[in-house]
């Protein structure tokens, strides 16, 4: 692993400084492109306008006129946290905004696949619903929507995905990635797209007199889902983004949180008074998407929809319960990944065993709804881009394979499969995602196929350098910030993917390495002459005596004393 240090603009720094902000935290901004005080406004008023984002409008009229009409609206979601949130947010919002008839559907996993197909169509119209509304799915719905058309269905698509050639015929598309669309943050999650379209349906109906600035209902209840759904999928925290993490995280934190979020909090044995983003990411979102990867999302959104606090907690502890029956899952076919993966090891230029460019693995014992964590796993692992696949589980489609890939900076997978398809026509049924993450379904007997199209894409785009594994850190941690409460001070602010929490590097002096449970590395050290404990999880390997650590800033609770703690992150070790 190279550790490399961010650029710290000095000029950038030194107006943040003077600006108020803690010089620690002016160092932290600036290095993560915040140039001026003005951009860690966090205020709603500094939000994006929903005007500038392409088809809100319209779709505000669609849903305005359905209200006042007493028309049925149906939700069709998606079954990972960004779906459930945003159908939660959907569902309350419309609510909240007069609708009298508000539904909602979310596909199997297993037996109906991946967003609005024509059977998802034909369910809703069955059950009586007249405007169908997708949320964090749709864009790629082609056929789907076509059917639900023909149904007699009005179709409001809301969506973030990346669209491919063919849009969807629906009446209505909301997505800041269509073309046209000129809205600032692309990387908005399908709950901030959804939330997005309420508050322009809001101004749509004070703009018809339903409700005047002063009576209108306060939308702002929603964003502690907002903020889950967007940490949760792992988006870009761009200013708007970060503006609606942040947000949430502050009604969260005042003790204005819906009870499942409460509930939670509670079951993942976490503290919503001192909620911070790792919270959503690590221990709320994974009992969310549990429920969409081993079970029925339906008990995520109800435990997200329900003001019931006795069913909330209920519901919670049935998340809970799943997502120890996904780890125990996830680490069997992680520990098979591993093996399948090292078999596939070649000797490099250097000598060294390497991984092929791009990793396709596969176990027929896989189960389908854990594969996307176990690919991300392996991808942490080797540092390639990497698809895991299982046998599709839905009724007559044994001889399909499902996989869901992670990659690494500079190889955008979306792209790569695109590619895939165009030279080998028909080898993928169906694929989507992002640059970070995508997913496909191929047929058994193309698997090598694809195997050896995608280690060919990976040839030609990435080189040695990104090859290796980097990780960008901020340099040494100078001795007086070792404190507690600016532990608290850091995780109280908002970082996630594109926003990177703060990670310090410099030589230390490793005193004494022992192993805990295991796989965890626990260390004593020495930094900058004092001593400081450390933790390494998922780390076996001893260390040399001095080392190049990379590390986060933790607080430790020891017979009532909090000590400030390394979280260890990786090494730089020479040869």
């Amino acid at each position: 692993m190279k550790l490399i240090e961010r650029d710290i603009p000095p000029r950038a720094v030194w107006a943040l400084e003077q600006a108020g902000v803690h010089p620690l935290l002016a160092r932290l901004f600036a290095a993560r492109g915040v140039s001026g005080h003005d951009e860690l406004d966090d205020g709603l008023a500094r939000l994006l306008p929903p005007g500038s984002l392409k088809g809100a409008n319209e779709a505000a009229t669609l849903l305005a006129d359905a209200i006042a009409a007493d028309r049925r609206l149906c939700i069709v979601a998606d079954y990972d946290c960004d779906g459930a949130t945003a159908c939660a947010v959907a569902v309350r919002g419309l609510r909240l905004l007069g609708a009298q008839h508000v539904d909602y559907l979310v596909p199997d996993r297993v037996v109906d696949g991946y967003g609005l197909t024509p059977p998802i169509a034909r369910r809703v119209k069955e059950r009586g619903a007249d405007v169908l509304i997708t949320v964090d799915n749709g864009i790629a719905s082609v056929e789907g929507v076509a059917e639900a058309r023909a149904l007699g269905l009005q179709v409001l698509v809301t969506d973030h995905h990346l669209p491919a050639a063919e849009l969807p015929a629906a009446d209505v598309i909301v997505n800041p990635n269509q073309p046209g669309c000129a809205f600032e943050s692309k990387s908005m999650a399908g709950v901030g797209v959804m939330f997005y379209v309420l508050l322009a349906l809001r101004a749509e109906l004070r703009q018809r007199g339903t409700f005047d600035a002063a009576t209108q209902p306060k939308l702002d209840v929603l964003l502690p889902l907002v903020a889950l759904g967007t940490v949760a999928d792992v988006v870009k925290l761009d200013a708007n983004n970060r503006r609606l993490v942040a947000q949430g995280l502050k009604r969260v934190r005042a003790g204005a949180l819906q009870p499942g979020l409460a509930a939670l909090f509670s079951a993942a044995g976490r503290q919503a008074r001192v909620a911070t983003t790792f919270d959503f990411g690590f221990a709320l979102g994974p009992r969310i998407n549990a429920a969409g990867r081993l079970s029925d999302m339906t008990l995520g959104i109800e435990c997200l929809l329900t003001d019931d606090p006795a069913r909330a907690d209920e519901l919670a502890r049935l998340l809970d319960g799943i997502n120890r029956e996904r780890r125990e899952i996830e680490g069997g076919m992680r520990d098979q990944a591993f093996v399948i993966a090292e078999s596939l090891l070649a000797e490099g230029v250097n000598g060294d065993f390497e991984p092929p460019p791009a990793l396709c693995v596969f176990d027929a014992g896989f189960h389908e709804g854990v594969v996307g964590i176990v690919a991300s796993r392996l991808k942490d692992r080797l540092h390639r881009p990497t698809f895991v696949f299982a046998a599709s589980g839905a009724p007559g489609k044994a001889h399909e394979l499902k996989g869901s890939g992670r990659s690494i900076a500079g190889f955008h997978l979306r792209d790569a499969l695109d590619l895939v398809a165009k030279r080998h026509p028909g080898v993928l049924l169906r694929f989507g995602g992002h640059a970070m993450a995508a997913g496909c379904t191929l047929d058994a007997e193309a698997l090598p196929v694809f195997e050896a199209a995608l280690s060919q894409v990976a040839r030609e785009w990435l080189d040695a350098a990104t090859l290796t594994r980097c990780l960008e850190t901020d340099g040494p941690l100078a001795p007086e910030y070792r404190r507690t409460d600016l532990v608290d001070t850091l995780h109280r602010e908002v970082w996630g993917q594109g926003f990177a929490a703060p990670t310090f590097s410099e030589e230390v002096e490793v005193v004494s390495q022992r192993l805990v449970g295991e796989k965890h590395l626990a260390l004593k050290l020495k930094h900058q002459g004092q001593p400081v404990d450390g933790i390494w999880f998922g780390h076996t390997d001893p260390l040399p005596a001095r080392v190049k650590l990379a590390f986060r800033l933790d607080a430790d609770e020891w017979q009532g004393v909090r000590r400030v703690r390394f979280l260890v992150e990786g090494a730089e070790i020479q040869d």
